[in-house]
């Protein structure tokens, strides 16, 4: 029996506005490769035959950063290649307006040691994990990652040689009295095309088909699945042409779906000084690792910050009554405070997640598929398990 539903949607790449993510967080890269102790907080604009940055960015050999060369490959990269489009590498304005850090934001970040870092902003930040799918996010938002990620390795491999960059998936899930994901009521998909295919004879048969295909392990499509596959009729008109596309515009579809509170600060282009996006990380990798320790099926953790300050000002834990074995929040949140298993302060966990020199992934890669969910990242790993039920084994 559905007691209810709920809905999450994601983005492709080709996305406005994560085209803006794409390259704030390649010029992070890029900057962070030249110097891993660079500060960057770069926003990107994008619009028709155009794109701009801005905000600060301080690092040595600033010279050497190519930030148009950086935005052509980026563009590039996702697809838009085709000038009669209104939106194409090789054609599009560029205009690079950062500039340098303030200096009073750097005074209470630059110390000497990880121990005495402080952190970049104030703000609280938000962890979650469930167990709904194997990589314990969310089902309703991991399913439509899932659905983004295989439209595009359709389009760039030429299998479905009419399919553009700019698409948005939406899934509607159905859960049970004991809130577990029971079925997929409705599935929404607005992909860009080209002008060619006919809409009701090729491109709903064969987007719907690759649907039913990338979900079917999930076993939650059955015969009342409502689909809609472009459902204005045409979509031809897309990306930065179509619509302005902004940085951090997306930061539901970043994280949980809405399956969990944001604190308000975006990731992409900022370095992990920022507390916005590093203590995101981190506060999902502990609430993964109490979740995959089996302490609670759900966890969500909230941490907050002063600027300047090296230890968080407050912590919060929420297990949603899926506690297991004796442990509970009061605990949890002890555990956190004592700083033995997981270190929130912003040094400390920039260096114990390597987040200045990042190793088999970039943060551009964040910006297509979600920040959470992929064993890629080092904030999904579950190696503190072990840790956490000894803690709690010793507090019973």
């Amino acid at each position: 029996m559905i007691k209810y539903t709920f809905t999450s949607e994601a983005v492709s790449e080709g996305h406005p506005d994560k085209v803006a993510d794409a390259i704030s967080d390649a010029i992070l890269d890029a900057a962070l490769a030249l110097d891993p102790c660079a500060h960057v907080a770069a926003e990107s604009f994008v619009g028709r035959d155009f794109a701009a940055n801005l905000g600060e960015i301080s690092m040595i050999r600033r010279d050497d950063l190519d930030t148009a060369k950086i935005v052509r490959g980026v563009v590039r990269d996702i697809g838009y290649d085709q000038p009669n489009e209104g939106f194409c590498w090789n054609t599009l304005h560029y205009e690079d307006r950062l500039a340098a850090q303030s200096p009073d934001i750097a005074m209470g970040v630059n110390r000497d040691s990880p121990e005495s870092q402080g952190a970049g902003d104030q703000g609280m930040m938000f962890g979650y994990a469930v167990r709904e799918t194997p990589e314990l996010m969310p089902a309703p938002i991991a399913w439509a990652h899932r659905l983004m990620r295989r439209f595009t390795a359709e389009r760039k491999s030429g299998r479905i040689p009419w399919l553009r960059p700019d698409a948005k998936s939406q899934v509607t899930v159905g859960y049970d009295e004991f809130g577990r994901p029971a079925r997929i009521a409705a599935i929404v998909l607005s992909h860009q095309t080209t002008a060619e295919p006919d809409m009701d004879r090729v491109i709903r048969p064969t987007i719907e088909a690759v649907i039913r295909d990338e979900l079917a392990d999930t076993g939650m499509i059955d015969g009342e699945t409502r689909f809609y596959v472009n459902p204005t009729g045409r979509f031809v008109i897309g990306g930065p042409a179509g619509d302005s596309g902004l940085t951090g515009r997306k930061i539901v579809v970043d994280t949980y779906g809405g399956s969990c509170p944001h604190g308000g600060g975006a990731f992409s282009g900022k370095d992990p000084s920022k507390v916005d996006r590093s203590a995101a990380y981190y506060a999902r990798y502990a609430a993964k690792n109490f979740v995959a320790a089996g302490v609670a099926d759900r966890c969500e953790i909230q941490v907050s910050y002063a600027i300047g300050v090296p230890a968080p000002v407050g912590y919060r834990v929420d297990f949603f009554g899926t506690v297991h074995g004796g442990a509970s929040e009061e605990k949890a949140v002890e555990l956190l405070k004592s700083g033995e298993i997981f270190d929130f302060r912003p040094g400390k966990l920039v260096a114990e997640l390597g987040l200045t020199s990042p190793k088999g992934w970039s943060y551009r890669d964040t910006t297509n598929g979600g920040h959470f969910g992929r064993d890629s990242f080092p904030w999904e790993r579950t190696d503190k398990v072990e840790a956490i039920r000894s803690f709690f084994d010793s507090a019973n």
